[in-house]
């Protein structure tokens, strides 16, 4: 398995961005034949064997999935939607939200290129594995459900006024996608409380990356927001650190809160651009099979670096922030990160279906499994939800002095900035 290949996806970008996905052009479509007959049974059958061949879990969450097998192309399906219906329940057996089945509409908006133009309102899900909750798990900055006021960690319990009780991530899609310009409503569950957030769905042009030059007490320092790993990140990483280098800046920021991930290739892309040499991450498979992937020694600055993490930092940027942390090359601050350390491949399966599956689980350099757990920054600095409203409506505020945890960052890094021109004083005199 080789892990830089555009077709694998972690966790957080497996989930449906309400909408559209944020996967795009990055994604591989495996050469999977297409049902030339109208049996659903073979779309079943295809869907279990690769399952059977290629799912993280050999036990198959401890369930008989030879009989699984048996069970259901034992019963008789008159039309496709059926068959769909019970490859939905058949995967549900394995308790994996990352893991799921697309009809030919779903997987058609899966396709959509990040690099352009999306349709949504811009938040992406997952489902509690315990709860069976839709929580959102981030949403993505300058759209609809940003602007609203949608938090990482929220719940939606309801969408239009229907609950969202037994419902699934494709069926929440389907209910929050519709018309630019239309409305959707989502009722969201926060702290106890429910409140309804009007929504109006909108064309989304996201471009990952924005960065500026920043001052401070010991000269000019780089600040690199980035929203999210799509198929033009790492082109856009490129540039704004070529271009920060240029103005000479002393050190860096790299602001990764609230990025939800996505392609696995260009979180080891970036990673490789701040690090010259040491582990970045390894994925295992079920059969303890394990690619490494590693710094190529081509940094493109070793400067000071203080990357800014929270609850909404998410599978890539759990990637990137763990390989930077454990190999000492960046000191993170914020609170702790979701904790999603799953990578899937997507293909195409029966008529214009489409198949997610987790494949392998990841670890940082350190040997770390962060799912469910995290990544606990090196110095915790939480906002209150006081600054945070106050972050959302004023939103030029965020990478500023106003801007608490960034303030931290810049303190942070200010004292990396004095070790390190102090030693060459130092140097210098000897």
């Amino acid at each position: 398995m080789v892990i830089a290949k555009r077709g694998l996806i972690l966790g957080a970008t497996a989930l449906m961005l309400t909408g559209v996905t944020v996967i795009g052009a990055g994604i591989h479509l495996s050469s999977q034949a297409s049902l030339n007959n109208n049996d659903p049974k073979e779309l079943i059958d295809q869907v279990w064997q690769i399952i059977d061949k290629t799912y993280v879990d050999g036990t198959f969450n401890q369930v008989d999935w030879k009989a699984t097998r048996t069970e259901y192309l034992d019963q008789t399906y008159t039309t496709d939607e059926e068959a769909y219906d019970a490859i939905r329940e058949m995967l549900e057996k394995l308790g994996d939200p990352y893991t799921r089945f697309m009809d030919p509409e779903e997987f058609k908006n899966m396709q959509i290129d990040t690099s352009g133009e999306l349709t949504g309102v811009g938040i992406q899900l997952t489902q509690d594995q315990d709860t069976k909750k839709l929580v959102v798990i981030s949403p993505i900055e300058d759209t609809p459900a940003f602007e609203a006021g949608i938090l990482a960690k929220d719940i939606i319990s309801k969408i239009d006024g229907q609950s969202t009780e037994g419902m699934d991530i494709n069926q929440a899609v389907s209910l929050i996608r519709g018309p630019i310009g239309s409305q959707v409503t989502l009722t969201i569950k926060r702290e106890g409380q429910e409140i309804d957030f009007p929504i109006t769905r909108a064309k989304i042009e996201i471009h990952p990356v924005k960065y500026s030059q920043k001052d401070s007490s010991l000269g000019k320092v780089g600040y690199i927001r980035l929203n999210q790993f799509s198929a033009n990140a790492a082109g856009e990483m490129r540039e704004a650190i070529d271009e920060l280098e240029t103005q000479n800046v002393s050190g860096y920021i790299l602001d990764l809160r609230s990025n939800p991930g996505g392609l696995l290739y260009a979180s080891v892309e970036i990673a490789r651009m701040w690090l010259e040499r040491g582990d970045i991450v390894s994925t295992v498979n079920r059969s303890g099979v394990t690619d490494r992937q590693k710094a190529t020694n081509r940094s493109l600055t070793d400067k000071p670096l203080v990357i800014m993490v929270d609850g909404g930092s998410a599978s890539a940027s759990e990637i990137l922030s763990g390989a930077l942390q454990d190999n000492q090359r960046a000191t993170l601050v914020g609170t702790k990160t979701f904790g999603k350390g799953l990578v899937q491949s997507v293909r195409g399966v029966g008529k214009g279906a489409g198949l997610a599956v987790t494949i392998a689980k990841y670890f940082t350099p350190s040997g770390r499994d962060i799912n469910h757990e995290g990544i606990k920054p090196d110095v915790e600095i939480s906002l209150t939800d006081e600054q945070k409203e106050a972050l959302r409506k004023s939103r030029d505020k965020i990478g500023t002095l106003d801007d608490p945890q960034y303030a931290k960052a810049l303190e942070i890094l200010n004292q990396e900035i004095a070790k390190l021109q102090n030693n060459k004083a130092q140097s210098t005199t000897k």
